[in-house]
């Protein structure tokens, strides 16, 4: 019910924004166009995309436009995507030392794909690298490790990954590591341990940005009281909208805008839709059925399983067995945290190639919807641009800054 209630409002809303602006005397093809220029003059920035399975799979290559997922080099142009943090992942479940040498085969899969195309790609390390990608007219590409487990509990594989070029680390996954709570694991720390704290010290001293999407409100919190850089949420969304303890309540949300932080929006189906999210609740038995036939499909290829997964999923919305979540919801959450934070603290972290996608939102090619719609409900161009990608490199740039004058202090 509150589900079709927001969906309402989300269209009456939209109704009354073409109203305002046929009132004003602006067309609909004008405010295409306007979002088209807009988008195409901005740096769009995602924090989160888990593609990097699919080059360790060994049968996927950013070049050519491929028929399945939602990222490639010809769809990330045809998108206007300026920059993408692809996702260093291995499940939780698997730590030790193992998981650090996956994670460093991954950190070099993408950097192989930037080798491969450095015609259109270039391997950047901050907000300036970025920038300086957009002017030679490349997609910069970016790395972010999700789980603190693979650090096996020791600063100096953390600098490693610094090292080579990784700029965020989620804290956790689905599961505990050794020193922090998940959000969708019991609780067995309390938060973060002290370890887990000189675990935040470091990032912060290393430029490392701190991400929070996956851990516990109280792991949460204590990153809040530790670290002294701003934080990310490299792929969350909006508890108030979707009850998913992944979601950021609007306490969570506000706290992180106040420590300079931004929350990026997730198009994760399960993380947009309490619709979606019931029913999965309520019918635990179709994600079961859906793992089955995944697993049928792949094997143990994780690229793969990620992709058919949401292959499976859209097979079974339209059998009508799930509810349709269309890609509107990505505009519901991303206004409810801008009046939640405020303007400057809100990004995009679309999930792709790792997460279910809305109808309407199926690659990288739809991201131009986004700027359309945010102009639609009346924000401003400079509004946009921030949503877009400014916030997260403004972000950066903080993060930096900080590193830097740690760094300083350490020496005097």
């Amino acid at each position: 019910m509150r589900s079709d209630v927001r969906r309402t409002m989300l269209f009456v809303s939209l109704c009354l924004a073409a109203f305002v602006f046929v009132e004003t005397g602006v067309s609909g093809d004008d405010i295409t166009a306007r979002a088209r220029n807009l988008h195409f003059s901005s740096i769009v920035v995602d924090t989160h995309a888990d593609t990097t399975q699919r080059f360790i799979d060994g049968d996927f290559d950013l070049g050519p436009r491929n028929s399945k997922g939602s990222i490639d080099i010809p769809r990330m142009k045809q998108g206007g995507l300026g920059a993408i943090f692809f996702s260093i992942w291995i499940p939780s479940k698997i730590t030790g030392p193992i998981a650090v040498k996956r994670a460093l085969e991954q950190i070099e899969a993408v950097r192989e794909q930037v080798r491969k195309h450095s015609q259109d790609l270039v391997f950047a390390k901050t907000a300036a690298g970025v920038r300086e990608a957009r002017e030679q007219g490349k997609i910069a590409l970016l790395m972010g490790v999700e789980g603190g487990h693979m650090i096996h509990s020791d600063l100096g594989v953390l600098r490693k990954f610094a090292e080579l070029g990784v700029r965020y680390m989620t804290l956790t996954h689905s599961g505990n590591c050794e020193w922090a709570d998940s959000s969708t694991d019991r609780p067995v720390h309390n938060g973060l341990t002290d370890f887990g704290k000189d675990v935040i010290r470091e990032m912060n001293r290393l430029g490392l940005m701190v991400d929070v999407s996956h851990v516990s409100d109280k792991t949460f919190r204590d990153v809040l009281s530790v670290s002294k850089a701003p934080i990310i949420a490299s792929h969350s969304n909006c508890r108030a909208l979707c009850d998913h303890p992944r979601n950021m309540s609007d306490e969570m949300i506000r706290a992180l805008a106040a420590k300079g932080g931004v929350i990026q929006i997730n198009y994760h189906v399960g993380f947009l839709s309490q619709a979606f999210r019931s029913a999965e609740r309520t019918h635990p038995e179709i994600n079961q059925s859906i793992a089955v036939e995944v697993q049928k499909r792949c094997g143990e290829k994780e690229g793969c399983q990620l992709i058919e997964g949401d292959r499976i999923t859209r097979e079974y919305v339209e059998q009508g067995k799930l509810p349709r979540v269309d890609w509107t919801k990505i505009i519901e959450h991303i206004d409810h945290a801008v009046k939640v934070a405020g303007i400057d603290h809100v990004g995009l972290g679309s999930d792709f190639d790792g997460a279910n996608m809305p109808f309407g939102m199926e690659d990288a090619t739809s991201l131009p919807k986004i700027t359309e719609a945010l102009l639609w409900k009346g924000y401003s161009e400079d509004d946009v641009k921030k949503i877009l990608g400014e916030n997260t490199l403004r972000l950066m740039e903080d993060v930096e800054r900080i590193s830097r004058e740690l760094n300083t202090t350490k020496r005097n």
